[in-house]
């Protein structure tokens, strides 16, 4: 093979690290919002995490994507879904880790806090089969609008046993949850959905419609919208019915997405599909908004993991890799838009972790405003988080291999699920305008840091200014959204984060001393003592 086959200046695998405990960012907000037992508590899950097996797991499961069958070899139709075993063996991590519904029959004071570190950790490896495991998290309280219906089918959702097949759901380990809302003609618009239920006389309902998006289909039961008289209300739709025998539940094709290529999701079509009411008739959006904003709690922790991913990549290939004579890492500019991209993944953690707090304290008006604000600004920031990641590692960061380009496709999955940037925005404004208890629990977290930083208390009196016209608010509904989003960062940093990025995040995200782009903090940012939060192991 010849000299010019030796291999110099490549950058060794990463391997071996802590995506939990390895991360401070995410250590210390456990700490802060927890305690020592429940980090503790996570110590195989992060040690697995970072394992070569665990990597292997998530790069299969995206090179060997599900496949429909519809039919089997005799024609019966079956409409059941296929997984490559490195899925199954990332979801049943994950379920038996606690980080699908196990928090909600939990009597831990931090089951909400300990599932959400795990998730933002876990997700690192691979993010498509975070979509079921956050289905199945969300569904519980929704579900409890209507409680035979959560007695029997609860045990399962928060079981730590994960069981794949479509069988008896009360024969099963643990059951797993999807959502069904959009439809071709109305996308996020769920009230122009033309899915019709109609009452049978044993008390359930026959539905006849088509779902464009349906995720995970190959779950145990969803909660779906359909049509009654009284308006659109929620249902219970199972893949297999009491007595045993399969649901009409059609799978007409999966979707080619840009990314999340390890999870199905499909177009279903129901005809005579029977389903149970869950909620009132005509509150179905009411019903079900239980189970969009405990997801918009995973958007934002699945956005902060991706962006914590591309970070840790970056930092290790700077630490590896030499160029002009030193290493990456120890290059003025270099370290500018490393340090800036640990500070956008400490903030995201952060606010991420906190929602999860608020969630164990019955925090909901803070949970109602809080959470879609963070959902808008965290998601919204990630795409250009990773392609700044990415782009530290050059061509090698472009080729598949890295997996930068997998994170990249991942990247905006999060801003569109359930409601894009658009619909988020506003929905921040329905939040303040429907409750004053929203913004005033929302304003109280915020001013626990008033007068500690003047860009912070700028900051908050720009955004009081922002809301002070209501009749002009729908046109700035992004601008309103994105700086409370960035004011309950600054007042989380500058209590509970290291001088460094706390100043770091408030001159540069608060004071306007930065750009556009990252990599242009301040010249005087400390920037060697953030990079020193993100340490990678030497390998």
């Amino acid at each position: 093979m010849g000299t010019t086959h030796e291999v110099t200046n490549q950058v060794p695998p990463l391997v071996g690290h802590d995506p939990v405990a390895g991360d401070a960012a995410l250590a210390e907000a456990c700490l802060r919002h927890a305690d020592d037992a429940t980090l503790e508590s996570l110590k195989a899950l992060g040690a697995l995490a970072g394992s070569e097996q665990a990597q292997e797991w998530g790069r299969l499961a995206n090179e060997n994507p599900p496949r429909l069958r519809t039919h089997d070899r005799y024609g019966h139709r079956v409409d059941e879904v296929e997984f490559h075993p490195a899925w199954h063996e990332l979801m049943s991590t994950a379920v038996e880790h606690g980080l699908a519904g196990a928090p909600w029959a939990s009597d831990e004071p931090h089951a909400h806090v300990r599932r959400a570190v795990g998730y933002l950790g876990w997700t690192q490896v691979e993010m498509g089969h975070g979509c079921p495991v956050t289905m199945t998290y969300a569904a519980v309280p929704a579900l409890r609008a209507a409680p035979e219906l959560a007695a029997r089918y609860e045990p399962g959702l928060t079981a730590t046993g994960y069981e794949f097949g479509l069988t008896d759901p009360a024969g099963k380990r643990g059951l797993v949850a999807g959502m069904g809302m959009t439809e071709k003609q109305g996308g996020s618009d769920v009230r122009a959905n033309t899915t019709r239920a109609v009452p049978d006389a044993d008390g359930t309902y026959a539905l006849t419609g088509h779902k464009w998006f349906t995720s995970a289909p190959m779950s145990d039961l969803f909660l779906v919208l359909a049509q009654l008289d009284e308006g659109l209300t929620c249902f219970l739709v199972p893949r297999v019915l009491p007595d045993g025998t399969r649901n009409v539940f059609r799978l007409q094709r999966l979707k080619d997405k840009l990314g999340d290529r390890s999870n199905a999701s499909s177009e279903v079509e129901f005809e005579g599909t029977t389903a149970w009411r869950v909620g009132e008739p005509g509150r179905g959006v009411r019903t079900i908004i239980e189970m969009v904003n405990t997801t918009r709690l995973d958007c934002v922790l699945g956005s902060a993991a991706t962006v914590r991913a591309a970070l840790t990549q970056a930092v290790h290939h700077a630490r590896h890799r030499r160029a002009f004579g030193a290493l990456l890492a120890d290059q003025p500019l270099m370290q500018n838009v490393l340090a800036d991209l640990a500070v956008e993944s400490e903030a995201a953690t952060a606010l991420a972790i906190r929602l999860a707090a608020a969630v164990d304290a019955a925090e909901s008006d803070f949970l109602r405003l809080a959470g879609a604000a963070a959902k808008f600004w965290i998601c919204k920031r990630t795409p250009a988080a990773v392609a700044e990641a990415l782009e530290v590692l050059g061509g090698n960061g472009y080729v598949e291999e890295s997996g930068l380009p997998r994170l990249y496709r991942q990247a905006p999955l999060n801003s569109i699920w359930e409601g894009s940037g658009n619909v988020i925005a506003l929905d921040v404004l329905r939040a303040m305008g429907r409750s004053s208890d929203a913004l005033a629990a929302v304003r109280a977290e915020i001013d626990l840091a008033r007068g500690a930083d003047r860009r912070l208390d700028a900051a908050v009196g720009r955004l009081a200014a922002e809301l002070a016209d209501p009749d002009a608010l729908p046109l700035r509904a992004r601008r309103a959204a994105g700086l409370l989003a960035l004011c309950l960062q600054g007042s989380l940093l500058v209590r509970f984060a290291p001088a460094a990025v706390a100043d770091t995040f408030c001159a540069s995200r608060l004071g306007g001393d930065g750009g556009a782009v990252f990599g242009t903090l301040p010249g005087d940012a400390p920037v060697a003592a953030i990079l020193d939060r993100t340490a990678v192991p030497s390998v």
